[in-house]
């Protein structure tokens, strides 16, 4: 049969050369043409009576006829075992059972309810306190729902709220907003949302309740970024960015009840599901102390060979164990004793086998005592020499930088009267700070909290920044709980309450004292583990110690941040332009010093301070991008003096 079907479709073929010769010359290809419609004829009866045999020896599937739109067929989306992946994650997380119960609720809701708002999945609030293990669970459960084909990505992606506090940041908080949004099928998680900058919070909650935004300037994509249309109407200017198929998560360590005092019924309705973790119970806490400890010491024995001879460990880190830091204190320990024992290795002489570690985490061997400090001196020198070069760049506040550096000459000598065996003496580190805004004062307390953590004096150094607002409750004996709360948040780090003369209204406030009263019996409570700084105007601050008999005693550290000269405001001026890659043409430095100093002179307290250079710089940056706009060959990162509002 190969042989007959090889002979004609040479025949064909060569018909074919033939009358492709004969270029149109329709005379000479008649009698051609008649031959071809003979072969075709035969190549029909052939491929009849032999279709079974060619399908055999060539594979030839059956054509099949086609249409010109091809319909391809939609695969039906793979079922989520969400009950499998909740039992996965009570397997590898002690505690919080019903908060992962109510989260897998979250996640497998818009699935059975089919309520998707937009291209948002679903909206959550996750609230519980520091140490709680939120974070893990979270990650943990995006990582089995990237597994289950549920999510695109095995990373978490984040937005730091508390990055954009002000009207300066808008046009870098729709940049980021914008790319965040752009991960397609994945998890996003909104962190510190109570700091931000109260017209993009609404923004966000346009986002909650629609799944889209509506942009009130006009934006083009340009290198993949939204950046702001200022030139004429374009086909492609954006008016609005909205989600792609996403769950917006929002996570605070705030109950419930707190949040919403805080943030108003509004904001929270916006949640389909509020998942909040618990405390864990004593069991719980050394469950997970015993968990860590064995990974610990598989850690040691596979990668240094030494091996830990100790029966009281657990016992050693549950002395430590921070309850306010829950989870990351627990890991903190193990991961400090792990980096010792390293740098004991490194720097071994002879072969170590056994370790025993003593409850100061002193490390011993057979014949020698090893003290972390000597194993680990960077962990406190690199941060503190961190913390002194962010210190030497501000601009000014000589006295204060001085006191806060005289910090370490004070521990130091304790710590070295207490191992020669004499009496120390605490003093205490709570702080006022006063003068004006814009002094520096909050940027301060932040680099008090690191430094004070660097030296050993904090346990963790966060700083939380509250005001009269979160401690004050709205009805009678709410307050004392909720000023408790925000107290224990801070446990391990600073306490900075901003414009706390608020909190004293005069002595028919009775809410307002009985925060200061709560507040000063916790930091009797907790005088070993936490910082309180109070910041406000020099006079009002006057009248606000006199509130509570206790106050001024346990505040003797009272630090006034003066106004800025016309001279220290031009150098922060700079340094502002600097630090967002511009520079200020030296034309207008005498124009600049001028006007500094008039409005210092004018109304320093009204003006801001450092607040009025930061403004300032702003808006000629706004200036600038529309002098730029005409002037397309002017240096880009130049301002110049036409660029400033000076009048």
């Amino acid at each position: 049969m190969d042989k007959k079907f090889d002979d004609l479709m040479n025949s064909v073929f060569g018909s074919k050369k033939t009358l492709d010769k004969l270029d149109g010359k329709r005379h000479n290809s008649d009698s051609l043409i008649q031959e071809i419609e003979e072969m075709s004829k035969q190549m029909d009866q052939f491929i009849k009576e032999n279709t079974q045999d060619m399908k055999k020896n060539i594979n030839l599937s059956p054509i099949q006829p086609t249409t010109e739109k091809t319909e391809t067929k939609k695969e039906t989306p793979k079922a989520i075992d969400f009950n499998d992946i909740e039992t996965k994650l009570k397997e590898v997380m002690i505690g919080q059972d019903d908060f992962i119960h109510q989260l897998m609720i979250g996640f497998k809701r818009y699935q059975i309810a089919g309520n998707k708002v937009g291209k948002v999945k679903n909206t959550l609030l996750v609230l519980g306190k520091l140490g709680t293990g939120k974070q893990m669970i979270l990650e943990k459960a995006n990582e089995l729902l990237y597994l289950a084909g549920e999510t695109a990505s095995k990373e978490i992606y984040t937005m730091d709220l508390s990055l954009y506090p002000t009207q300066g940041e808008e046009r870098l908080f729709i940049q980021d907003l914008f790319a965040l949004l752009m991960k397609e099928n994945t998890l996003l998680v909104f962190q510190n949302f109570e700091q931000c900058y109260r017209p993009y919070l609404l923004m966000l909650m346009q986002l909650l309740d629609t799944g889209k935004i509506q942009l009130n300037k006009r934006y083009i994509i340009n290198n993949q970024q939204l950046v702001e249309n200022n030139t004429t109407l374009s086909k492609d200017v954006i008016g609005t960015i909205e989600a792609h198929h996403q769950y917006l998560i929002f996570v605070s360590s705030l109950s419930l009840e707190a949040l919403t005092i805080k943030m108003g019924t509004k904001f929270i309705q916006l949640f389909n599901d509020k998942c909040e973790t618990t405390s864990f119970t004593d069991q719980e806490i050394q469950e997970w102390i015993h968990r860590k400890k064995i990974e610990f010491e598989n850690q040691v024995q596979t990668h240094l060979q030494y091996h830990i001879i100790n029966d009281n460990l657990e016992k050693i880190i549950l002395k430590k164990y921070d309850p306010y830091q829950g989870i990351e204190s627990i890991q903190y320990h193990y991961n400090k004793l792990y980096k010792a024992l390293v740098e004991l290795k490194l720097h071994e002489t002879k072969p170590i086998t056994n370790i025993e570690i003593l409850d100061d985490f002193t490390i011993k061997t057979n014949d020698s005592l090893y003290p972390l400090d000597t194993l680990l001196p960077e962990l406190n020198t690199l941060e503190t020499s961190a913390i002194k070069e962010e210190l030497d760049k501000i601009v000014g506040l000589k006295e204060v930088k001085e006191y806060i550096l005289s910090l370490k000459d004070h521990y130091e000598i304790m710590k070295l009267r207490e191992q020669s065996g004499f009496k120390t003496s605490e003093i205490s580190k709570h702080m006022i700070f006063t003068g004006n805004p814009g002094t520096g004062k909050t940027t301060i307390a932040r680099l008090v909290a690191r430094y004070l953590k660097a030296l050993g004096i904090l346990e963790s150094g966060q700083l939380v920044e509250v005001s009269r607002g979160d401690l004050v409750g709205r009805y009678v004996g709410h307050t004392a709980p909720l000023t408790r709360q925000v107290v224990e948040s801070a446990l391990g780090g600073v306490l900075f309450i901003d414009e706390a003369y608020s909190l004293y209204r005069g002595k028919e406030d009775s809410f307002g004292l009985e925060a200061i009263d709560t507040l000063v019996k916790c930091m009797e409570d907790h005088r070993d583990n936490l910082v309180v700084i109070l910041a406000g105007y020099t006079k009002e601050m006057r009248d606000f110690l006199t509130s509570n008999s206790g106050l001024k005693s346990r505040f003797p550290n009272i630090i006034e941040f003066p106004d800025y000269s016309g001279e220290e405001l031009l150098q922060i001026t700079k340094s502002i332009a600097s630090e967002k890659d511009y520079h200020i043409d030296k034309d207008c430095d005498d124009k600049l010093l001028q006007y500094f100093t008039q409005k210092q002179q004018e109304n320093a307290r009204e003006n801001g301070n450092g607040r009025v250079a930061r403004n300032l710089i702003e808006q000629a940056m706004i200036n600038q991008s529309k002098r730029l706009m005409v002037e397309k060959d002017e240096p880009i990162d130049l301002l110049k003096l036409c660029d400033f509002d000076l009048i």
